[in-house]
């Protein structure tokens, strides 16, 4: 091939921990690939996230089943910086093929044979196989009520870093998942006046019966499920690692004066209006930790398991005044916010695949990451086999099985028939015959030169 021009088995796109996943596996399976980050590894997790940002699972759930955090407690959380760190030293255990700093702009469907041709910034690259491992938190989204006042900062949560970051004022944080609530919480630390709008989430206990969360997922069965529930595809799930990992309480936070309010309705002329929904929201919350905390307990009865009662973590504080009494609007200017921090999640953007895979919403379609653009495959989506195929753990079981699925499809392409092995028999019957002979004609000349040199 030219310069510019190369080719491999097997692309890697995306060097986060779904890329350096899917590298052992390949590499373990003998699998000749390449991987391409466009920035560093696991860049997502150095420069965008906010700066006291942790793991939200305990380090010895969150990683990967062949290496340790090095000098962290198992039950301790992991900060952003220590992720990063983890997966660089990971990749460099087995020498993973990654280059860095190459951005891939543009996958096609090879036509007349198989692959794709794959432009990047340093140049063309045709693979037989292509993996998309780039993850589900690619573009931040900012919903279109967002109101058009220069006088307002703006930012999604992908851009905050820390308090000291934003003009003076109160702030309004839109979404209450584990991102929100957790910048709501670090900004209340911090002495700022916080809104912090609440629309539907689950809110399971931190951690129950000295068994963390993650744990209880896990023999509950709840890691395992195929799909979310019907209606819960846009849930958002409240849980924390920070400050030492806690069970998030709202009520708890509207207490120490923070506002509560409803789901976010509109702007208009500097006045935000909520839907009156917060009192219902809080009580699905709740009734998703009593269902986890029952499930727990059904559990270590029927195993006849010794874990200690935990009754505290049934205790449900009482409803704060704006709880009972809950803002329908909120002028921006009285109420002294000057900034907005929109916690209001992601969306994928696949727009470089130039291939016959998604469906007319824009996903992809594809079956436990098996895309249905043949060679061509996902990792690192919500529930791409499961619920934890987007956590670190659970992407590097599904990098396995794709990674299997590349080697048996490469195992099937080097088959021959008979008739094609008799006919490479027979070729190598006639390199081996004019082997002999050239090195024959080779052993005679140089006893011959060195007759002549004597």
């Amino acid at each position: 091939m030219t310069a510019d021009k190369s080719s491999i088995d097997t692309l890697v796109v995306g060097a986060g921990q779904a890329g350096v996943a899917m590298s052992e596996h390949l590499s373990r399976l003998g699998v000749p690939h390449l991987v391409l980050e466009r920035d560093r590894i696991a860049e997502r997790w150095r420069t965008c996230r906010w700066d006291s940002l942790v793991a939200n699972g305990p380090a010895w759930h969150d990683r990967f089943p062949g290496m340790e955090f090095e000098g962290l407690d198992p039950d301790a959380f992991a900060t952003k910086d220590q992720v990063a760190d983890y997966f660089e030293t990971y990749a460099r255990r087995f020498n993973a093929p990654i280059r860095t700093g190459v951005e891939v702009t543009s996958v096609v469907r090879q036509t007349g044979r198989p692959g794709f041709t794959v432009e990047t910034s340093d140049g063309t690259i045709e693979a037989n196989r292509v993996v998309v491992a780039t993850g589900p938190f690619q573009r931040p989204v900012i919903p279109t009520i967002a109101p058009r006042d220069a006088n307002l900062t703006q930012l999604h949560s992908a851009d905050y870093r820390n308090p000291a970051q934003l003009p003076e004022g109160a702030v309004l944080v839109v979404g209450a998942g584990s991102s929100g609530v957790q910048i709501a919480d670090e900004l209340l630390r911090a002495g700022r006046r916080v809104y912090l709008s609440v629309g539907a989430h689950d809110r399971p206990p931190r951690a129950y019966r000295n068994r963390d969360f993650c744990w209880w997922l896990g023999v509950l069965g709840e890691w395992d499920k195929e799909a979310a529930g019907p209606g819960r595809e846009h849930v958002t799930i409240a849980v924390s690692g920070a400050y030492g990992g806690k069970t998030i309480d709202f009520r708890g936070l509207a207490h120490q004066g923070m506002m509560l309010l409803g789901t976010t309705k509109s702007f208009e002329n500097g006045l935000a209006t909520f839907e009156q929904d917060l009192a219902a929201n809080l009580k699905r919350g709740d009734d998703n930790l009593m269902s986890l905390l029952d499930a727990a307990d059904a559990y270590v009865i029927r195993n006849g398991i010794d874990l200690p009662e935990d009754p505290e973590a049934r205790v449900i504080p009482p409803d704060p005044e704006c709880v009972t009494h809950p803002l329908a609007e909120l002028d921006l200017t009285k109420a002294g916010v000057n900034t907005i921090i929109w916690a209001t999640g992601y969306s994928i953007d696949f727009g470089w695949l130039h291939v016959d895979t998604f469906d007319e919403k824009g996903k992809p379609r594809h079956l436990r990451g098996v895309s249905k653009e043949p060679g061509l495959y996902f990792l690192g989506l919500p529930y791409l086999s499961h619920r934890g195929s987007s956590f670190i753990w659970g992407v590097w079981h599904d990098a396995k099985r794709i990674a299997d699925h590349i080697a048996t499809q490469r195992r099937y392409l080097s088959y021959h028939d008979a008739s094609q092995r008799r006919q490479e028999a027979g070729h190598a019957r006639t390199a081996d015959s004019s082997g002999a002979e050239c090195d024959g004609s080779a052993s005679h000349a140089h006893r011959a030169n060195e007759i002549g040199v004597n």
